[in-house]
């Protein structure tokens, strides 16, 4: 009807929300890709999983229909969060799994800050520029 807004179109907030996901997405992947394997082979299989899945993130964003995007990466969240509650669930209480697992979500939600949306990279790591250029 004339004046309401059509659910099924993104609305161009949702789209930059979308596009800055994908260019931090990309520069985290990128960075990882280009980083030297931990020594330690459980950590080193710790970051190739997290590169697969985040990789995975991307393809089925990237694959659903150009309205349906955002609509695929507000839902991913849920899905790793229960994952991850399955996981823990199953380690030793004396590791304080809950925790361990608060706080892992609390680091990933705060790296959404570590890109600047208008040139596309994380610095994660630095502070400011320094010690960066373009």
């Amino acid at each position: 009807m004339c004046g309401e807004l059509d659910d099924e179109t993104p609305s161009s907030g949702e789209d930059q929300h979308y596009e800055r996901f994908l260019a931090h997405a990309r520069a985290l992947i990128s960075r990882n890709e280009k980083a030297p394997k931990p020594e330690h082979p459980v950590i080193a299989s710790i970051e190739e999983l997290f590169s697969a899945a985040l990789s995975r993130a991307v393809r089925d964003c990237e694959s659903a229909h150009p309205d349906q995007r955002y609509a695929t990466l507000s839902l991913q969240p849920l899905v790793f969060a229960r994952l991850a509650g399955l996981l823990a669930a199953h380690l030793s209480i004396g590791e304080d799994p809950l925790r361990k697992t608060m706080e892992a979500l609390m680091h990933g939600y705060a790296e959404g800050d570590d890109i600047e949306p208008d040139h596309g990279h994380d610095h994660s790591g630095s502070s400011g520029h320094f010690g960066h250029s373009h």
